[in-house]
C-alpha cells in the first residue's frame, strides 16, 4: 500500500494561528538518517563525507507555492526536515509535530493498493508519500524515476491557477 497525502489540503486544514506562525519560515532539510544508515551498513566514513559534500543541507520554505497551480502547501517531512529556522528548538519541535500530523489525517490521504503491473505517478511538490510495508512475505520491486524540478519557493500573495 502506498499512502499519498495532499499537502495543499494539509495547509488549508491548519489552524489559522499555526498558518500565521509558519508562513514565511524556512526549514533545514538534512539526509542525516540516510548517512547514518550508510555508516551502519559499512560504507566508509570517507564516502559518506563525500556524499555530505555533494548533497549539503538544504533550506526550503515551510510553506511552498506550487509553480504551476499557485497553491500553498506544507513542505516538511519526517525523513529530512530537522528544524524550523529562526525559532527556538522547542517551538521548532512543536510546529514540526503539528505539521507532520497533518499528513496523518485520513481525509487528506489517498491509499493506493499495488497490484502486478501497477504504475503510480505523483508530484512531490503537491503531496507526501509513505510506502507501507504490508506485503510480507512477498517482495516488492520498485523502479523509480525522479524528474529534477524547480527550487521550492514561497509567494505570499500567489493566486491559484484554475487548471
Amino acid at each position: 500500500m502506498q499512502l499519498f497525502a495532499d499537502s495543499h489540503c494539509q495547509f488549508i486544514g491548519l489552524p489559522d494561528n499555526i498558518k500565521t506562525k509558519v508562513v514565511g519560515l524556512s526549514a533545514t532539510h538534512d539526509f542525516i538518517n540516510f548517512r547514518n544508515q550508510q555508516l551502519r551498513a559499512g560504507v566508509p566514513q570517507s564516502i559518506v563525507e563525500e556524499m555530505t559534500e555533494h548533497f549539503p543541507l538544504a533550506h526550503h520554505p515551510v510553506i511552498r507555492t506550487h509553480p504551476e497551480t499557485g497553491k500553498q502547501s506544507i513542505y516538511v517531512n519526517t525523513a529530512f526536515t530537522t528544524k524550523i529556522e529562526n525559532v527556538s528548538e522547542t517551538e521548532s519541535k512543536q510546529l514540526l509535530r503539528t505539521l507532520y500530523d497533518q499528513s496523518k489525517i485520513p481525509e487528506y490521504q489517498c491509499r493506493f493498493k499495488w497490484e502486478e503491473g501497477s504504475i503510480a505517478f505523483w508530484d512531490n511538490r503537491a503531496c507526501q508519500h509513505y510506502a507501507a510495508a504490508d506485503y510480507f512475505p512477498d517482495t516488492r520491486t520498485v523502479e523509480r524515476v525522479t524528474v529534477c524540478g524547480d527550487k521550492p519557493f514561497f509567494v505570499p500573495d500567489a493566486k491559484e491557477s484554475k487548471l
